[in-house]
């Protein structure tokens, strides 16, 4: 039988939200610096936020390994 450490499964699921987020901000951050499309970036910034803070939340008070599979919708 495999015994999973749920602390150290947590930690491996934040990299892989951290990386998931800095792709979607990626092309935001562009888009932020030009000033026509800066509103409208920062908009979807905050929406990237408010997912990946969910996210975090459902990660942390995750107690199996399929809770935070499921938090990061894998």
């Amino acid at each position: 039988m495999i015994t999973i450490n749920i602390d150290k499964a947590k930690n491996i699921a934040h990299d892989i939200r951290r990386s998931k987020r800095a792709e979607e901000f990626a092309p935001l951050d562009i888009k932020a610096t030009i000033p026509s499309e800066a509103a409208w970036a920062e908009s979807a910034r905050q929406v990237v936020r408010d997912k990946y803070a969910d996210m975090q939340t459902e990660i942390d008070s995750a107690s199996t390994p399929e809770e935070i599979k499921a938090a990061l919708g894998i």
